[in-house]
């Protein structure tokens, strides 16, 4: 068979075009540092990545999601802990009051601040995180109670429960991260509200002596065991949220090294291949312009 220059000429241009179209791929592998850029590359490659990257995705939802864990028990605590500082100026005063020498004026005076005490608790009860309400159990978008307690009526919402708002933080696993508000807030014999709602009651009554505020005082103090209940609840909550951190963050690590090695480039090996790719092209430009002798003479040879 008689090879001709147009052979000589098209099967070098076929040869260089091959070159550099794979000089391309390991260049663009460099420059992106992912062995694949499309799933044509390698197809199983990219099947891995896309479930490696899924699992990614759901553990920094999830991650997303303990921030929002977090952020309600902080809060929750920290109100708690506010309403803690409350009772004990309400021991405080009541200690005061129960002695038989203060007057009825003076006792007018402590109920005037114990009534501000009580509605700064249904204050704390009302707290929000950002648009949702931490006491109202499930019911999120409405306040525990819907206005300050008048005579005969605590003005509860009906509509708030005693539920666990639960949150996941991973694969069939929830954390609640409310307590029950309506029982300490809002029981309408043991709550703390009604409770002061009856102290502020007996300090108004010029009938009341001192023995019967001192009767009130184990009632405080249970209604500070309620609340120190309250807050070792959150306590072991957040203890539990950050071992649930703990286990995400490992989670996260392990899932990034997977979709590391199955997608990232070795780096030193792209170079090199680029390296031997250019040495073989610039050989194959080198023969080729010694073979194809572009004169009018060696075509018509």
């Amino acid at each position: 068979m008689r090879v001709t220059q147009s052979m000589l000429s098209n099967n070098m241009l076929r040869h260089l075009s091959g070159s550099y179209s794979k000089m391309g791929k390991i260049q663009e592998q460099l420059m992106t540092g992912k062995k694949i850029n499309r799933p044509s590359d390698d197809p199983v490659v990219a099947m891995k990545g896309i479930a490696y990257r899924t699992n990614l995705d759901k553990v920094q939802q999830f991650q997303r999601n303990m921030g929002e864990v977090h952020n309600w028990l902080d809060t929750t605590d920290e109100t708690l802990n506010q309403v803690t500082s409350a009772m004990h100026r309400v021991s405080e005063l009541l200690v005061q009051a129960s002695t038989d020498t203060l007057t009825p004026n003076d006792r007018e005076k402590i109920a005037v601040e114990m009534e501000q005490i009580q509605k700064q608790i249904v204050d704390f009860a009302n707290t929000k995180l950002g648009d949702k309400y931490l006491f109202s159990g499930t019911n999120t978008l409405q306040p525990l109670f819907t206005g300050y307690p008048t005579t005969g009526n605590l003005n509860v919402n009906p509509n708030a429960n005693s539920n666990k708002v639960e949150i996941e933080v991973f694969n069939g696993i929830t954390l609640d991260v409310n307590v029950d508000g309506k029982t300490f807030f809002a029981n309408s014999t043991n709550g703390v509200v009604a409770k002061l709602g009856e102290i502020v009651g007996t300090l108004k009554d010029p009938a009341k002596s001192g023995a019967d505020l001192t009767g009130y005082l184990s009632d405080i103090e249970t209604q500070m065991d309620n609340l120190l209940l309250l807050r070792a609840e959150i306590g072991a909550k957040q203890n539990r949220a950050e071992m649930m951190e703990y286990r995400l963050d490992s989670q996260e690590i392990t899932a990034t090294k997977l979709m590391s090695e199955n997608e990232d480039a070795d780096i030193e090996k792209i170079i090199t291949e680029l390296t031997t790719q250019e040495s073989l092209h610039r050989a194959a430009l080198s023969v080729g312009a010694r073979i194809i002798q572009p004169s009018l003479i060696d075509f018509l040879r």
